[in-house]
């Protein structure tokens, strides 16, 4: 058997396999199982849901959809589904800059109490630092890291420094570069991903890319075919991605020998939590984008469901449980780019 079948033959077993405890339902804290009461309802629900799915889309091909493309990989081929939509994405000018040079403590030794005598003395700014005996070769090597146009520079400096926030950053960013990603998978750990999901803006409009598999044969492609929408100078936005999302597409590309370049990473639950919590239940994906959107998902198949969906598909042929997944993934993909401004605004006005 060759290693392209060993591999065919792993990933068609493992998106097979019982996934009835690889999946959880998470609070924001702690992730722990919400209560089984909880669990068993909604499971009814969405057993009958795909049943009438699987009735739906009984006769329905992926090429019925003219937004469904196959397209090759040297892993060969697999689907692409592409999504348009207006929206008016537009980063303020946040005049970081200016807001650097009066934040004294950038420089290393300078802490709240040193900087309130220093601005005392009238050393206000740090161009002023610059004829300091003590901080002016300091205060020259860090008026060179802010007068960079850089973002990597810039960001690796806002996140160093717990008064600034690295998302300030993006300011200096070409918007086209951000990359809102999100994915699914058969479990929290190991098993296959089924389907990723990037969206970036593009004249006015947020293009959304998703790369499915079918049948458990194609995760290399898709993985590839994701890596394809970066490069050197993309930026990742994401929820949980930090902890989820990116380790998970690293662990799977090593599993190929598919090269993964590492990109900055915009985690927004992190954000979140720190400018919300006091006003929301809890810091989920879909609550903030409630609050933020104002907008509420129906009928929305959430992880602990993905598996089984996909399962039904792969035993049945049937496309019909793959349309919720596939709407999933792309809600939270685009409620980012919404996420992603509002948390903006906030923390640099």
């Amino acid at each position: 058997m060759s290693r392209q079948d060993d591999m065919e033959l792993y990933l068609k077993n493992a998106l097979l396999k019982s996934y009835k405890d690889s999946f959880r339902l998470f609070d924001d804290n702690n992730y722990q199982k919400t209560k089984k009461s909880n669990e068993s309802s909604s499971g009814n629900y969405f057993e009958k849901l795909k049943e009438e799915l699987l009735l739906r889309y009984e006769d329905k091909r992926f090429d019925d959809y003219s937004t469904i493309t196959t397209i090759d990989t040297s892993f060969g081929e697999t689907l692409e589904i592409t999504n348009k939509e207006k929206i008016n994405f537009k980063l303020k000018d946040n005049n970081l800059k200016d807001k650097l040079i009066y934040d004294l403590k950038l420089i290393e030794g300078i802490g709240p109490k040193k900087e309130k005598i220093l601005k005392n003395k009238g050393f206000t700014n740090i161009y002023h630092l610059t004829d300091h005996p003590t901080y002016s070769n300091a205060a020259r090597e860090t008026l060179l890291k802010i007068k960079s146009s850089d973002f990597n520079t810039l960001f690796n400096y806002l996140k160093s420094h717990k008064n600034f926030k690295s998302i300030m950053a993006a300011s200096t960013l070409d918007i086209e570069n951000l990359k809102f990603m999100d994915i699914e998978t058969m479990g929290l750990s190991n098993l296959p991903i089924i389907l990723i999901g990037v969206s970036s803006i593009h004249k006015n409009k947020i293009i959304t890319k998703q790369y499915l598999q079918r049948e458990g044969k194609e995760e290399p492609a898709i993985i590839e075919a994701y890596l394809s929408n970066l490069d050197d100078d993309s930026v990742h936005v994401s929820y949980n991605g930090a902890s989820f999302d990116i380790p998970f597409i690293r662990n799977r590309a090593d599993y190929f020998s598919i090269n993964y370049t590492k990109h900055h990473n915009y985690d927004l639950l992190y954000y979140a939590r720190n400018l919300y919590k006091q006003r929301l239940k809890n810091c989920r994906l879909p609550t903030v984008e409630s609050y933020i959107c104002k907008f509420e998902r129906f009928d929305d198949v959430s992880g602990k469901y993905i598996p089984g969906y996909y399962k039904s598909y792969v035993e049945t042929g049937n496309i019909g449980p793959l349309v919720p997944i596939v709407r999933h993934n792309r809600l939270d993909i685009t409620s980012l780019v919404h996420i992603f401004k509002k948390i903006y605004d906030e923390i640099s006005f």
